[in-house]
């Protein structure tokens, strides 16, 4: 008897429909990309060497450059990758163990981009921990035309894109999820059908 239900349940789930990938929307908070990119301004400190210490904004070849060690590439590091590089520049024969701080004050590189019915579609600047509900609210909310609960993210990781459906009115009313964006994502709000 147990070989035959087993065969029988075996055998349905072999006929049975393929099956299909339900793809969650993601609730949990993205480790913070501190990787700067092109446009991006941060601070350099070099303790004790004032005149070497400043501003700095990241070219469009991806690099500064940096009083006595010349043009460094900085575009896809993180601020401690950054801060040791200048520091092996500038011991090589010119400063003795150099102590040196990258700072951020500015990621412009980093976008999240929104189109479709909301009161100023485009460009926001990506900040860590950022929601679809705060961007949509950033871009002054929906127009009175917005399918709400059909808001979609169009994710690209890996060269991979995907898509997940968004449900913000749900969000706004207690009854789902919100996700957490990254940069790069592309928000879009269709009109609702009447």
């Amino acid at each position: 008897m147990l070989r035959s239900t087993l065969f029988f349940a075996l055998f349905l789930v072999a006929c049975g429909p393929s099956a299909t990938t339900i793809v969650e929307t993601p609730t949990q908070i993205p480790a913070a990309d501190t990787t700067l990119g092109i446009g991006d301004t941060f601070e350099v400190r070099v303790y004790g060497e004032a005149d070497l210490s400043g501003l700095y904004r990241v070219g469009a070849e991806g690099t500064i450059n940096f009083p006595l060690a010349g043009v460094i590439k900085v575009e896809g590091l993180d601020p401690q990758s950054i801060a040791k590089r200048i520091a092996e520049r500038l011991s090589d024969g010119i400063l003795r163990s150099p102590q040196v701080s990258v700072l951020v004050k500015d990621q412009t590189s980093k976008k999240v981009y929104i189109i479709g019915q909301v009161s100023k579609p485009g460009t926001l600047t990506y900040t860590p921990s950022m929601s679809v509900v705060e961007a949509i609210t950033l871009s002054g909310g929906f127009t009175p035309l917005a399918a709400k609960n059909d808001t979609t993210v169009t994710r690209s990781e890996g060269g991979v894109k995907t898509t997940t459906k968004v449900p913000v009115e749900d969000i706004g009313q207690g009854k789902a999820r919100n996700m957490y964006l990254r940069p790069g994502d592309i928000i879009s709000v269709p009109e609702r059908l009447f």
